[in-house]
């Protein structure tokens, strides 16, 4: 513990109450207002920018990564983070010091009351928009190289959007935030497209036919080139342990030597893909040191816990923070051609505003046996809802507390030669990693 942890955590303990439902104002006037007062020119922050539901937080580790690898001076801002605040906001892969994220908590308060008092009456910031002035302030101060921005909520009006970045990348879209960013799959890959800069490419990957028009509509709209991962980008996998998995990747510039990507999962193949497109165009258009040796060592040096994430081997436990049908179905798939014929035991609990039963019902076929958990959030969705969706999925369940289900769980996994997953939300995850002692 550091000696300003004391004075850090009331700190925080007022961020975090700029938070919640009732707090999340999507727009840029607060921000761009913020970082005015604050005399930070976010246009002069050099950045990949990453939007989409699912996969944008791996894509955005993998990209630092590598441009870490080639020697170049990065930045990676991500959210939320699973164990201390710090994870956001990182430079060369080193969390934000203590006394660095005090000096800059103090002045983004100060220019925070400053903003919300002047004529234009805009309202003081929120956890989100005050945590990014941080970020960027001090991204900006050590004059970074390259930032990785991943967005929070959807892209056209989240905070991070107050940026021209020199490329743009979308991971899969699909169904989230609905009460925010629209209660269609259009209407949220038109707010994911709102990253699109004009005459800045896009890269994306496979999206449903309803949003690759949305992204090409606004590409076109803009005047920004549209890159296709897939068209450029083939990768194989030739085989997967509880260590990672090696990949066999072509592209346009030919064949790479294998090489072991320590992230699990079929989805990680199609973030990978997405990632490496991305890198070449950095390579070809900005004539960065990017060979494919240097993009093959950044992969393999990865780090992105929570992400079918093997914290234990004896018995095999896996992390994962996925909490949406879709990442439901990532999951599920990397189980079934996992697990063998181990049984595997789930431990869930959910954000009150997440698809529990379209989650559950994707996970039904791989598990076994279930507890339902309460998280430690003012979102937790209620025990009785929790239960009803699992019971609508034909999931049988049980209700525990999460030390107990911990401990029962690895006891049934070490009896059954079984494996045990937690999942269903970051706060989840995270909780499951510090009752384990994880330290990031």
């Amino acid at each position: 513990m550091s000696k300003y942890a004391p004075i850090l955590d009331a700190k925080l303990t007022y961020l975090y109450s700029r938070t919640g439902g009732s707090a999340i104002k999507l727009g840029l006037d607060t921000i761009s207002a913020l970082l005015r007062v604050m005399k930070v020119d976010p246009l002069q922050l050099p950045c990949v920018h990453v939007a989409g539901t699912n996969g944008k937080g791996s894509v955005s580790a993998m990209i630092e990564s590598v441009l870490r690898e080639a020697g170049l001076h990065t930045a990676l801002y991500t959210s939320p983070h699973l164990i201390r605040f710090n994870e956001r906001i990182r430079i060369r892969g080193e969390m934000i010091p203590d006394d660095e994220l005090l000096r800059l908590l103090d002045l983004v308060e100060k220019a925070d009351q400053t903003q919300a008092a002047e004529a234009e009456g805009r309202r003081l910031g929120t956890f989100f928009e005050l945590t990014t002035a941080v970020a960027f302030a001090w991204f900006l101060a050590q004059k970074v190289q390259l930032a990785v921005l991943e967005t929070g909520m959807g892209g056209r009006l989240d905070s991070t959007n107050v940026v021209t970045p020199l490329l743009a990348v979308l991971t899969s879209v699909g169904m989230e935030h609905k009460s925010f960013l629209g209660r269609t799959l259009e209407k949220i890959a038109a707010e994911k497209a709102g990253v699109i800069k004009p005459g800045r490419p896009v890269v994306t990957g496979r999206q449903s036919p309803a949003v690759m028009r949305v992204i090409a509509d606004r590409a076109r709209e803009v005047g920004a080139s549209l890159i296709l991962a897939e068209e450029r980008v083939s990768i194989r996998r030739t085989s997967q342990d509880l260590d990672g998995q090696m990949l066999s990747v072509e592209t346009a510039a030919g064949g790479w030597a294998p090489f072991r990507l320590p992230l699990l999962g079929d989805f990680q193949l199609e973030n990978c893909a997405l990632a490496i497109a991305a890198l070449e165009w950095l390579r070809e258009e900005l004539h960065l040191p990017l060979p494919p040796d240097v993009i093959r060592e950044g992969l393999a040096k990865t780090r992105w816990p929570g992400r079918c994430q093997v914290v234990s081997r004896d018995p095999v436990f896996l992390v994962d923070v996925a909490h949406n049908p879709g990442a439901a179905q990532a999951l599920a798939n990397f189980l079934k051609s996992f697990r063998g014929d181990r049984p595997v035991a789930l431990i869930c609990g959910m954000l009150a505003d997440k698809d529990a039963e379209g989650f559950f019902k994707i996970l039904r076929p791989v598990v076994d046996a279930c507890v339902l958990v309460p998280l430690d959030s003012e979102r937790n969705m209620p025990m009785e809802k929790l239960m009803a969706a699992a019971k609508a999925a034909k999931l049988p369940a049980a209700e525990g507390l999460l030390p107990s289900a911990v401990k029962n769980a690895k006891a049934w996994a070490q009896k059954n030669n079984g494996i045990v997953v937690a999942a269903g939300s970051l706060y989840m995850a995270s909780a499951v990693l510090y009752e384990l002692g994880y330290q990031v």
